[in-house]
């Protein structure tokens, strides 16, 4: 039997990261509400609050990102709009990798096995040059290797080698290996 109770009274986040989700949560119209152009003002910004952000990154002002500063976003890497970064564990970005609009990195699940249903952060890791399509979930403790594709609308719970591709819900991967 589920202990719902259980799960509500456990501590979750430390205070310094309530403090620091406060602090986020003030500062986000400050991340989205600059146009679009201001990829260095929202690069900073994130940096600001402790993520990891390389040379050139381009991020959209419509972004949703949990917690900065289990973020790492690597040079040249884009996340397009509306995309959701759940770091409530670290998630990685590796270089030039592409997230289009929409596309949702959840990076914290339930451990089933216990009734109380604690929270878990495992790691998301996108590869350099792969690309998380239109829509796409990739959820967590799931690695997309380098120049992989995750096709739009997928649905990766499982590792994607690198230059394969990954369709469909939950993902199948194709038979053809990318150049």
């Amino acid at each position: 039997m589920v202990d719902v109770s259980l799960n509500r009274k456990a501590r979750k986040w430390s205070r310094k990261e309530q403090m620091a989700r406060v602090l986020w949560a003030l500062a986000h119209p400050l991340f989205r509400l600059v146009p679009r152009p201001f990829w260095g003002w929202r690069r900073m910004l994130l940096r600001c609050f402790g993520a990891t952000v390389g040379p050139q990154v381009h991020i959209y002002p419509s972004v949703r990102i949990t917690m900065p500063w289990n973020l790492s976003l690597g040079a040249q890497c884009a996340v397009g709009d509306r995309a959701i970064l759940y770091a409530l564990g670290k998630i990685e970005i590796a270089e030039r990798a592409t997230i289009s609009q929409g596309a949702h990195l959840c990076a914290g699940s339930h451990d089933l096995s216990d009734p109380s249903r604690p929270l878990t952060k495992p790691p998301i890791y996108i590869g350099e040059d792969a690309w998380i399509c239109a829509d796409a979930f990739v959820g967590p403790n799931v690695r997309v290797g380098a120049g992989a594709i995750v096709g739009a609308r997928a649905v990766a719970m499982r590792d994607v080698p690198e230059r394969r591709v990954a369709v469909g819900n939950p993902i199948e991967l194709t038979e053809r290996e990318l150049p």
